[in-house]
């Protein structure tokens, strides 16, 4: 056997040791590889935006924030809204009432939600005067996209126990410039319509009544009902069927003329105090950031629905009216110019 025999035995030898060390490792980089690919598909693009498909909205519940105690005003719109809404995209969209600190605890929790779509606030009057009269960590404006109108209306309803001797509103200031501190108004807390109502009354009668907040609008009318506190400024839309089965009386409406559901009572403004006007809305609005596209839809399908006859005449009764299909811009304006109106007001008042 010769040396140069030898040596290419140990070199075939070596050949095929090294080969299967290769072999061995391409076999556990495949494997690796294999691995990698199996962990992106089941992150479904989350490390390369774009590599997967997005689910279309919504895939999942809707929710509607109603900032005040169910019952009230923008709370029955907000569900039969709610209920049109999930018919028309069919998906469900359920209400959730988070109330207090007039209506600011609600508001805020929905400025602070992810802004996906999935929840949304249900706005109103007290959205717009909490702004001029409150200290707020969001601002109905710029920290919100307006999506849609839902009612515009009603106007504010002045009304006492039926058991009080009040037959106007010329008997009920009488009586509280005849005993200052005395009478106590209910609202739904400082900077909702009923108590800056309240205040517009006490610097235009020239009279000294106690505002005594409540968690909302409904609890106010329900302490009237029950003689806890002798007035209240509710929206017509709480008090009418109070009103007509004689559990409170009417006295007077905060609506520019007469509301056509109560033909009967007269306006604060022909009464003798000019500029005595209040009136509420329902609208809905998304966390600013929410995508253009969700804002979009939205406002479309709400608009559909607020123009049907049948939501326009469920409202009518109580004073209140369909404001029809609004664009986004035209629903942002509405809203800037209710801060502006208010902001006014605030300022007048603090004179």
């Amino acid at each position: 056997m010769t040396l140069r025999y030898i040596g290419l035995r140990r070199r075939e030898r070596w050949n095929r040791k090294s080969q299967r060390t290769h072999n061995a490792e391409d076999y556990q980089m495949r494997i690796l590889l294999s691995f990698v690919v199996g962990m992106l598909l089941a992150l479904g693009g989350s490390v390369f935006p774009g590599t997967a498909k997005a689910q279309p909205y919504p895939n999942r519940p809707i929710t509607f924030i109603v900032p005040f105690p169910a019952g009230g005003l923008s709370d029955v719109v907000a569900r039969v809204t709610a209920q049109e809404l999930s018919k028309r995209i069919g998906a469900t969209v359920v209400v959730e009432n988070k109330a207090g600190a007039s209506g600011t605890v609600g508001a805020g929790f929905v400025a602070r939600s992810a802004p996906d779509g999935y929840t949304l606030l249900v706005t109103a009057i007290g959205d717009v005067t909490s702004l001029h009269y409150m200290k707020l960590n969001y601002n109905i404006l710029t920290d919100f996209k307006q999506i849609a109108l839902l009612a515009e209306g009603p106007p504010l309803v002045l009304i006492v126990n039926p058991s009080l001797p009040y037959k106007s509103v010329a008997e009920l200031v009488a009586d509280a410039k005849a005993h200052p501190g005395k009478l106590s108004f209910g609202s739904s807390g400082p900077g909702t319509s009923p108590s800056i109502a309240i205040a517009q009354l006490k610097s235009m009668a020239g009279i000294n009544v106690v505002d005594v907040p409540y968690r909302g609008v409904t609890q106010a009318t329900v302490a009237v009902m029950a003689n806890e506190i002798p007035a209240s400024f509710p929206f017509l839309a709480n008090a009418k069927t109070l009103a007509d089965e004689g559990k409170v009386r009417a006295l007077a409406t905060t609506g520019k003329t007469r509301n056509a559901s109560t033909p009967n009572i007269p306006t604060m403004i022909e009464l003798g105090y000019p500029g005595f006007e209040h009136e509420g809305f329902v609208g809905l609005a998304a966390p600013v950031k929410t995508p253009a596209n969700i804002v979009e839809m939205l406002n479309k399908e709400v608009s559909a629905i607020v123009r049907e006859e049948s939501f326009v005449k469920r409202f009518a009764s109580n004073g209140m009216r369909a404001p029809g299909p609004k664009s986004l811009d035209e629903v942002a304006a509405y809203m800037r110019h209710q801060v502006e109106r208010n902001g006014e007001f605030a300022k007048m008042q603090a004179k």
